[in-house]
């Protein structure tokens, strides 16, 4: 490498192939990691943009006089050696050739001495004459004198000779400027890599670490990089090579080794990590618990939204034989979740009396405001650890009138381990040795603590049973909403349904509680208005306010015109389905159609026994079944129909349904007598 020139390209972007980096003086300089070449000048885009080289061929063969051999120059300007015969070829002169060449050099530096060198008109012998002419293998090239005696055919064959040596020198002693060229490079790069050593060696000298030291801070360094330990070193090494630790090791050889060492123990981490997330993914209990604690954040969580949510979930199906197991595991997962909760707002409010207590300010002012006090106390960790404005105000109201509960005091004297104890004692009591007041300190502590404990301890078993309590309401709620739908059932009739559900059978509540909560349900299912109902008797106010009215902006107006439409279309439909009962029900049509048979022809074909009907008496008696059609009336017809939900719905217009089912009696045919009635 040569000293970088000054240059004003530095916001060009670098060409593709090219990266920058910087080395250990500070010093940028690029690399190409297609050419593995380096270089502290700034590349361009003509640089990257060469075309490919052509494969290299032999370009000129000029046999050597007395030899066998011929020298062959390629198109690169290279030049070997080669036997015709043998086909051997050879990149050094071979010795038996010497004494040839020698001999032909000789000649031609004698020729050279008497002649001027000859104009060639070749374009790369003019370009050449540009550069400082060298010596080819000591050969000085020369045109030979032309001899007038010779004919014209010889002198052509000499031109033409002499001008193929001339063009196959000018190549050589290209390629050899060139291989100087690269020679000196490479000088310059060694020089220079010793120079980068050097600083190298000073700055890991100068920090005096040892050999592990600097492989532990090297393999960090790799590490921070997230370097992938299955890609070689060689890949990777434009990666970090710009880090100043990369020289805390004095050799290369040394950071090979350190980075061998770090690709081994990263393959083992990532193999141990492969492992453990296959013995999770085949452990799905704990892949449901990590479910639970992570998306389940309050006790308020019901299980059909959870299981709404997750129930396409690997970590949610791949456990439990089915969904009641689940959501037992859900419930329980609550009860701790409130457990933890509840510990860790005991615990913020033991924290927040303790601030208060800690605090000069408050207890050197009488009649501090919570307002004024807040400011002293809203930078401290504590004084947000409860989360309610309210309840900060509430607590600090009740330190203020001393009511500071027992836990804080025993927590305070744990933490201070010197005050005296909340009840006084008499003076002669007082220990005298600092022994017997750190003994007596302890054992006030531990029965302030015991008592404490078990006021806790009451509080949790409290606690849970208001917990199983709410969950029993809960779990019977989703009861009555899955099996009651209906409003018009009571509690006998949906008693024998309900005990089939193991949700009733296993509910913790009493049944007087259980019956309450039935009604509860009852009354909240809705129940639709009957034909009758007038939209004055309608409660506009809440039906004012309902979601649907005021999303859709319906004042009375409105309202009242799509309730009657609504009317109407159910009137409609019910008098369609009251055709439809009085045209099925055969009791109507049976007695409706006999009611019109007529003639005194028909009379005797009219009267059964009485045992065809029925009757008891003797079995010759005779029963007009004309005379019998006359005494079924509309009221009979009425008494069957009365059960029908389709005949209840007119229950508000008794006259117009009457003369319904008159009009339906008057429209009935007469029955087809049989062909033997005579």
């Amino acid at each position: 490498m040569s000293a970088p020139p000054n240059t004003d390209h530095h916001n060009t972007p670098l060409p593709q192939g090219w990266s920058e980096h910087r080395g250990p003086t500070g010093q940028p300089y690029y690399f190409n990691y297609l050419s593995r070449a380096s270089t502290y000048i700034r590349p361009t885009a003509s640089m990257s943009s060469q075309p490919t080289k052509k494969k290299e061929k032999p370009l000129f063969k000029t046999p050597i006089p007395g030899t066998d051999w011929l020298r062959v120059m390629t198109t690169e300007g290279n030049v070997f050696y080669s036997h015709k015969f043998r086909k051997e070829s050879v990149w050094v002169i071979p010795e038996e050739v010497n004494t040839a060449l020698e001999a032909n050099q000789e000649r031609q530096h004698e020729e050279h001495l008497g002649l001027d060198p000859p104009i060639v008109k070749s374009p790369q012998l003019g370009k050449r004459k540009t550069t400082d002419a060298q010596p080819f293998e000591g050969v000085v090239l020369s045109k030979k004198a032309r001899v007038g005696e010779e004919s014209s055919e010889e002198e052509e064959e000499e031109e033409e000779e002499e001008e193929e040596w001339q063009r196959e020198a000018i190549k050589q002693l290209a390629v050899e400027a060139e291989e100087d060229r690269i020679r000196t490079l490479e000088r310059e790069k060694e020089a220079e890599m010793e120079a980068q050593q050097i600083p190298e060696q000073a700055i890991s000298q100068k920090m005096d670490l040892s050999i592990e030291e600097g492989k532990a801070l090297f393999k960090t360094m790799l590490r921070e990089k997230d370097i992938n330990p299955l890609h070689p070193w060689d890949t990777l090494l434009p990666k970090f090579i710009s880090d100043p630790r990369y020289i805390l090791l004095p050799s290369v050889t040394t950071r090979r080794e350190a980075f061998d060492e770090y690709c081994k123990e990263r393959a083992r981490e990532m193999r141990r990590s492969t492992v453990k997330k296959e013995k999770e993914a085949s452990c799905p209990g704990e892949q449901y618990d990590r479910l639970l604690k992570e998306e389940i954040k309050s006790t308020r969580t019901s299980w059909l939204d959870f299981r709404r949510a997750w129930k396409k979930d690997r970590r949610f199906y791949g456990w439990g034989r089915d969904d009641k197991e689940r959501e037992k595991r859900f419930r329980g997962f609550l009860k701790e979740l409130g457990e933890q909760k509840r510990a860790a707002a005991q615990k913020a409010e033991s924290d927040f009396f303790a601030m208060l207590r800690e605090n000069e300010n408050l207890s050197q002012v009488q009649g501090l405001s919570w307002k004024e006090a807040k400011k002293h106390l809203s930078k401290d960790p504590r004084y947000e650890a409860v989360g309610s404005s309210s309840f900060r105000e509430e607590l600090f109201a009740t330190f203020v009138k001393g009511n500071t509960p027992q836990v804080v005091i025993a927590d305070s004297f744990a933490s201070t381990g010197s005050r005296t104890t909340a009840h006084p004692r008499d003076p002669k009591d007082e220990p005298t040795s600092r022994q017997e007041r750190r003994e007596r300190a302890i054992q006030d502590r531990e029965e302030r603590i015991t008592v404490e404990r078990r006021r806790l301890d009451a509080n949790i078993e409290r606690s849970k049973q208001g917990i199983d309590k709410e969950e029993g309401e809960r779990t019977f709620m989703t009861l009555l909403t899955d099996a009651v739908r209906d409003a018009n059932t009571n509690w006998e009739k949906a008693l024998p349904q309900l005990k089939t559900d193991p949700r009733f059978n296993k509910s913790p509540l009493p049944l007087n509680q259980r019956v309450h909560l039935f009604h509860a349900h009852i009354s909240r299912l809705p129940h639709a208005p009957s034909l009758a109902t007038v939209f004055d008797s309608l409660p506009l106010d809440t039906i004012l306010s309902s979601a649907p009215v005021t999303k859709l902006g319906y004042d009375v107006e409105l309202l009242e015109q799509q309730f009657n439409k609504w009317q109407r279309e159910r009137t409609a439909a019910a008098r369609i389905s009251f055709d439809e009962m009085m045209s099925e029900n055969s009791f109507v049509e049976f007695w409706g159609r006999l009611g019109k048979v007529g003639g005194e022809s028909v009379n005797s074909g009219l009267q059964l026994d009485g045992e065809d009907i029925g009757e008891g008496g003797d079995g010759d008696e005779k029963v007009d079944m004309k005379a019998l059609a006359r005494t079924v009336d509309i009221k009979e017809m009425e008494k069957v129909l009365k059960n029908d939900k389709r005949f209840i719905m007119f229950d508000h217009v008794p006259e117009q349904r009457e003369r319904w089912l008159r009009d339906h009696l008057s429209n009935l045919a007469a029955p087809k007598l049989s062909v033997h009635i005579n």
